[in-house]
């Protein structure tokens, strides 16, 4: 629930599931908001943050101290609304300079209802979130507000993110076509499980025609489009709800038409292929993330959006239904999964985003990897 009126001054509460109480000022819309409490670590690109359909129903708490500097324009969203479900600053930008800028981000969470907090000590937050893990939370501001406990009661009687199935939510309803770039190369079917703007993008830059399908696709409406490969995107919930989703992939596999995932895309595979899936203590957020390319041994910087890993070993070549699967990537800070690939068909997914929007890009790479991974079938099935 929330009001359209700006709240520069309005006294704003933020409460945790766990009782701990912040207070503050409400930023962006006034009344009362709901989600998962994580944080971005990330110091700037925030726009594509709020945007990216992964952060559904998440409270994003940014550890920059600054927010809002460059305004908002019109060029850099990852979709066509901010999906966080709340905002948390510590000190908004009061006016932004950016050549780009259009508005300001306080108007512009007002205009999408977006509740959020600001003046709060995000850094002693971040610390809480980080020894006790992500957590509910609310955000209170205006006719919201009431005692702490009566707030308290209702974030511990608000749904939890484990167990949360959300794919279909964020997804497009209708299949729709991002045209090739220059010289049209292949054909993508991309299944949308909450596919950010610059994925097809990146893939068109490369010569692919990308149809973008419904989270809801079917193995058939997959090859009725004649892909020369097939992608995965990223997404927010819990990936033990998609069954879906393993289902069809695993109808890929049998055809043994190259694959590629991120993200969701990748926890997805991991379930094709028998592995489990878990909840990270507090995750991975931010374009700030350090991780190995075990198949090359260099070390890439890359940009995460994921509260769920996956459970396969590190040691060792593992057998699957599918072939031998090897974990190709990881993070270099917690040793969590962020890469498997087959050793026997081409298919392989990370966990982080290459399509890398507001960067870094050091991971763009892997739709190269991709391209000629389409390249390498094509050229076999013609010589068979």
């Amino acid at each position: 629930m929330t009001t359209s009126t700006r709240g520069a001054k309005t006294p704003a509460v933020l409460v945790l599931e766990d009782g701990r109480i912040f207070r503050g000022r409400a930023y962006g819309a006034v009344g009362e908001t709901f989600g998962e409490a994580v944080f971005s670590t990330g110091m700037t690109g925030y726009q594509e943050t709020l945007t990216d359909p992964s952060y559904h129903r998440q409270v994003v708490v940014m550890t920059a101290p600054h927010v809002g500097n460059t305004g908002v324009n019109d060029e850099d969203p990852e979709s066509s609304r901010i999906w966080v479900a709340g905002y948390v600053v510590r000190d908004p930008a009061r006016v932004p300079s950016n050549w780009r800028s259009r508005r300001t981000l306080d108007e512009e969470l007002v205009a999408q209802g977006v509740v959020g907090i600001s003046g709060i000590d995000t850094r002693a937050l971040t610390r809480h979130l980080r020894e006790r893990g992500a957590m509910r939370v609310g955000i209170f501001s205006g006719e919201a507000l009431d005692q702490d406990a009566a707030l308290l009661a209702k974030v511990q009687a608000s749904p939890q993110m484990k167990g949360a199935n959300l794919s279909a939510e964020v997804a497009t309803q209708e299949t729709y076509v991002v045209p090739a770039i220059g010289e049209k190369k292949f054909t993508v079917a991309a299944v949308d499980l909450g596919i950010k703007g610059m994925t097809p993008h990146r893939m068109a830059e490369r010569g692919i025609e990308v149809h973008v399908l419904p989270a809801t696709a079917t193995v058939e409406d997959i090859y009725a489009v004649s892909p020369d490969g097939v992608f995965f995107s990223n997404g927010p919930g819990d990936p033990a709800t998609a069954d879906h989703a393993v289902s069809v992939m695993q109808g890929v596999l049998e055809r043994k038409t190259p694959l590629f995932g991120i993200c969701f895309g990748n926890q997805i595979l991991g379930r094709a292929l028998g592995f489990g899936t878990y909840k990270l203590k507090y995750g991975h957020r931010g374009i700030n993330q350090p991780v190995q390319d075990r198949t090359t041994g260099k070390v890439e910087v890359t940009a995460h959006n994921h509260g769920f890993a996956v459970d396969a070993p590190l040691d060792k070549v593992s057998e699957t239904p599918y072939g031998r699967a090897e974990v190709s990537h990881v993070c270099l800070n917690d040793n969590v999964v962020e890469g498997l690939q087959l050793l026997d068909q081409p298919a392989f997914s990370v966990q982080y985003h290459p399509e890398a929007a507001a960067g870094p890009h050091d991971a763009a790479y892997l739709f190269d990897r991709f391209t000629s991974l389409m390249s390498t079938t094509q050229m076999e099935a013609e010589r068979a």
